[in-house]
């Protein structure tokens, strides 16, 4: 773990290196608040910080309120180490958003000690983060194909919807339905189904543009959002039905071939969510009906 010094008094500063370094952390040593500021302000910044209260260009008090404007998920854990030992200082210190105080002269073992503490409190503050980045990433993608969800898909399209109206810019939306799944289910197996199911987003994903979203529908349909889409829509859409059509899938059953029916309809006027996908739902309807494996526009 990498420990941020700062400290503007030499001799101070060369004994903190030191002794951290027997401890086993990396130190990043600075003289002054503002440097300590850039140090901190980096996307690798240290987690651990010690500071003292008296620096040039920027105190450890400013620097530490500073700091905790900062909306973060990981800001450092704050140790202040300074030879102001009154009370007031104390509770300033601690509420302007350090989380230890040690004052000079301090002993090396109860340093060490407090040291373990910020790295114990870094340690489940990162648990947690990365417990709320799972759960957050599981209510909103399909746990088979690992695209958005349904409930995802349609806020992130209601999203768009709105930044198209407000931007006066183009958007267009397919829902595609693999054409006689069910058949592959029955003959295969519902493994090999699922099998069909990650190869057919592998290949519509490599499909797609890198602002363009996809996300699982319903069984075996699926949503594409295209942002700016109109009159290229056709290019967009044929070439995944091409693609899809071209392009077996590997399963433990072996190359299990698909096409996919595509019902495609462009933002236009006042359009809301639900009467884009109606209309995007009617076309698709008629791709089924005029044969499957082609894209209808609504």
């Amino acid at each position: 773990m990498r420990i941020l010094i700062a400290e503007d008094d030499l001799t101070s500063r060369t004994m903190l290196i030191a002794i951290v370094k027997k401890w086993g952390y990396e130190p990043v040593a600075v003289s002054d608040g503002e440097a300590a500021w850039e140090v901190l302000r980096k996307d690798d910044a240290p987690q651990l910080a010690i500071i003292d209260w008296n620096m040039p260009v920027l105190d450890g008090l400013d620097l530490c309120k500073r700091l905790r404007k900062i909306d973060t998920p990981d800001p450092p854990y704050i140790i202040f180490l300074t030879s102001r030992s009154e009370k007031d200082c104390i509770v300033e210190a601690l509420e302007s958003g350090a989380n230890d105080y040690i004052i000079k002269p301090y002993d090396n073992e109860e340093l060490w000690a407090r040291v373990r503490v910020g790295q114990r409190m870094i340690e489940m503050q990162t648990a947690t983060n990365n417990a709320k980045k799972a759960l957050a990433h599981e209510a909103t993608h399909d746990p088979l194909t690992g695209i958005l969800n349904r409930r995802a898909i349609l806020d992130s399209l209601q999203k768009e919807i709105s930044r198209a109206m407000r931007q006066g810019t183009l958007l267009s939306i397919g829902l595609c339905d693999i054409d006689h799944f069910k058949l592959v289910n029955d003959r295969y197996g519902h493994q090999t189904g699922d099998e069909v199911l990650r190869g057919f987003v592998s290949t519509i994903q490599d499909s797609l543009r890198e602002y363009d979203l996809i996300g699982r529908y319903g069984g075996e349909e699926f949503l594409i959002v295209a942002p700016g889409a109109s009159g290229s829509e056709e290019v967009i859409y044929e070439r995944l039905l091409t693609r899809v059509a071209g392009q077996g899938i590997a399963t433990r059953s072996g190359t299990v071939s698909i096409t996919v029916s595509i019902g495609v309809v462009e933002l236009r006027g006042t359009t809301t969510l639900d009467e884009l996908l109606t209309d995007a739902d009617s076309a698709l309807y008629r791709a089924k009906n005029e044969g499957r494996n082609r894209v209808s526009y609504a």
